[in-house]
């Protein structure tokens, strides 16, 4: 019999997974100039070199045929700096399945964000900052820290976009120079 946190576990890769299932748009995001590639989230975050440990993490929860479907997502990916030299450790393990999905779920929003589409926001904001609701029902907040956007999550973990954002057919990967999940949360 499974333990209840396995069966909310597999219910939640079930959720993200069913998530993929819905149409996709394959125009930019509105307001965007950019063009989107005929690369898949899963085939550019192995491709980008700097996200190798973010990959990991991926394969080792089990949801590459996510980021291979039809989306479209945000991936805020946290670069393999962000994780530090230990890389990803236990997560890029097939034992650790659930925590590897729950950190993924934290860093994924539905649509496809551009960095525009997400200063835009901002802008438009009176306040400064903007809300995006991720895919573990979490809420990212953006503001802008100079010519910086800076997310911030629920735990108060905080990153900035980093590098150069990825378009791919079912969406597009932000880096990020930290993890937005605290260590032990």
């Amino acid at each position: 019999m499974m333990s209840k946190f396995a069966q909310v576990a597999a219910a939640s890769v079930v959720a993200l997974a069913m998530a993929a299932c819905t149409p996709a748009d394959d125009a930019p995001p509105a307001g965007s100039t950019a063009e989107m590639s005929s690369t898949t989230l899963a085939a550019a975050l192995g491709s980008d070199g700097e996200l190798d440990s973010l990959e990991q993490v991926v394969a080792a929860a089990g949801l590459g045929p996510v980021l291979e479907g039809v989306g479209p997502y945000t991936v805020f990916a946290p670069t393999d700096a962000a994780f530090g030299e230990a890389g990803p450790g236990d997560l890029a393990s097939e034992a650790n399945r659930a925590p590897a999905a729950a950190l993924l779920r934290a860093h994924i929003v539905p649509g496809a964000l551009t960095r525009e589409d997400i200063l835009a926001a901002i802008d438009r904001e009176g306040s400064g900052k903007v809300e995006m609701r991720t895919m573990d029902d979490g809420l990212l907040s953006f503001s802008r820290d100079g010519d910086a956007v800076v997310v911030s999550a629920p735990d108060g973990a905080t990153a900035r976009l980093a590098g150069e954002q990825i378009l791919a057919r079912n969406g597009v990967i932000q880096p990020l120079d930290g993890v937005l999940v605290k260590a032990g949360a």
